[in-house]
């Protein structure tokens, strides 16, 4: 039988637990669990809480959890992707990919080429938006720990605050593979916006400390290269096998 899983960014403890709001509509309305159907709840902190439905009403869902137990390891390889944001669903489809693929935090970036400008409040419910992909991925996908998705910042903001043992940046325009560099325990991947990081930026990543690498080719949108190097990142030094 398959096992629903719930993210509640909340305490967890064994024992009777309500769900409220919008995850008891979604558990109550949308799946239409009814009692006795498994679930199993996460909050974020890597571990997992089993349990099944006990009640269901319009406005709650009463559960019943059992102890804690380990949930999916994370991969070794730590990875943050700063991502150059891009409009509408290909940002949503970028995040949600690179969750999957076991990405530890995300920025979204301005850069000189990226057509989506926010400010204010506006930034703030993108980044919610977004957050919550991160959350529903990892439901989807089985993680036990959420990635952070960092409010989105100039490029340049960026590459002066990272501190990975090795920095990426993405593009066609050299002749280093990822299979030529060596194994790192932190990787720090930046992915340019559909038209491309400028000369002047991908100068500005490499004095940053960032090494210029290809995995093709190809030319790839936006969205899709995120998803193409994590997994030859993750094939090469994590968890993918």
């Amino acid at each position: 039988m398959r096992v629903s899983r719930f993210y509640l960014d909340a305490a967890l403890a064994e024992g009777d637990r309500l769900l409220e709001d919008n995850l008891a509509h979604y558990v109550g309305r949308v799946l239409r669990l009814t009692p006795g159907a498994p679930v199993q709840i996460f909050n974020g902190s890597g571990q997992e809480w089993p349990g099944e439905v006990l009640a269901v009403s319009k406005r709650e869902v009463k559960v019943r959890l059992s102890a804690a137990i380990d949930g999916m390891p994370e991969s070794a390889l730590r990875v943050h992707l700063g991502q150059a944001m891009s409009r509408g669903e290909r940002m949503d489809w970028a995040i949600q990919k690179a969750v999957e693929l076991g990405v530890s935090e995300i920025t979204p970036l301005f850069t000189e080429r990226c057509e989506v400008k926010l400010q204010g409040e506006r930034a703030d419910k993108r980044q919610a938006h977004w957050q919550q992909i991160a959350v529903s991925a990892c439901e989807q996908c089985g993680r036990s720990v959420v990635p952070l998705i960092h409010p989105p910042v100039a490029l340049s903001s960026w590459l002066g605050a990272l501190t990975s043992d090795l920095k990426l940046v993405l593009h066609h325009r050299t002749e280093q593979n990822l299979q030529s560099l060596a194994r790192p325990e932190q990787l720090a991947l930046l992915i340019g916006p559909e038209g491309g990081l400028s000369a002047d930026e991908i100068t500005l990543a490499e004095n940053s400390g960032f090494q210029a690498a290809r995995f093709g080719p190809r030319v790839l949108r936006t969205e899709t290269a995120p998803v193409v190097a994590l997994s030859m990142a993750q094939y090469l030094w994590g968890d993918l096998q």
